[in-house]
């Protein structure tokens, strides 16, 4: 169930600087702090589904929101998974269309809402954060290109090791001999965020952990040996 939180001030909020709010002024950031709602998500509350007309934005206070689209079959094929600081519906919203997928919270979250009116009176007023909106709408459709890449050159092997060091980089835990990465995927969804069946998924993660790469500790994932994940994922930085 969710429920609202008494709404914290964009200006003292520790998730602005990594959101695209972090360049606002006083003025423009008291803007949205005086029309916004924080509201508290369980996991497994949708935040929208695809198809429904969005009425504003979402901002990421803490957690973690997964971005899916569902096939005919009722198969999920995850697209993102957001974090703190992050922004959602954006993209349908200044489009002026329908959600084209759903978001749900997957680790216990508190959201922000932002109305339309107010979300957009931002835009017009600040030069910096329709730069930074510009430049994450551009990032999402080069993330949409690599993934189309991906599914048609790369093996599932390499997908799921890239996928890791994505993953540890985003949620891994500095400061111990090895990397854990501090958040629960089931395995469905792991499967999900590469295109391929769970069995697969299965599979991989035993042969990684045989090969040393990686440790398991219940869906927890600890990774051992990066240097060989970047390798097996045939990817260079």
């Amino acid at each position: 169930m969710s429920k609202t939180s008494s709404s914290l001030p964009c200006d003292l909020c520790a998730s602005r600087k990594f959101s695209m709010f972090s360049e606002l002024t006083e003025e423009q950031a008291c803007t949205i702090s005086d029309n916004k709602n924080m509201i508290s998500h369980r996991k497994g509350q949708v935040l929208y589904y695809e198809g429904a007309k969005p009425l504003g934005v979402y901002c990421v206070n803490s957690g973690v929101i997964k971005v899916f689209k569902t096939a005919s079959n009722g198969k999920e094929q995850i697209i993102s998974l957001v974090k703190k600081g992050g922004l959602l519906g954006y993209t349908a919203l200044l489009g002026e269309v329908n959600y084209t997928n759903s978001a749900t919270v997957i680790e216990d979250a508190k959201i922000c809402f932002i109305p339309k009116e107010s979300f957009l009176k931002t835009i017009l007023s600040s030069g910096p954060f329709f730069k930074r909106l510009t430049k994450a709408l551009s990032h999402e459709i080069g993330v949409m290109e690599e993934k189309l890449v991906d599914a048609s050159q790369k093996s599932i092997r390499e997908r799921l090791a890239y996928l890791l060091l994505q993953l540890a980089n985003s949620y891994g835990l500095d400061g111990e001999e090895h990397q854990k990465i501090d958040l629960v995927l089931s395995r469905e969804e792991i499967a999900s965020l590469i295109g391929t069946a769970t069995e697969s998924v299965i599979r991989l993660l035993s042969e990684f952990k045989k090969d040393k790469l990686i440790e398991l500790k219940g869906k927890k994932i600890i990774i051992l040996d990066k240097d060989g994940l970047v390798k097996l994922s045939d990817f260079y930085a």
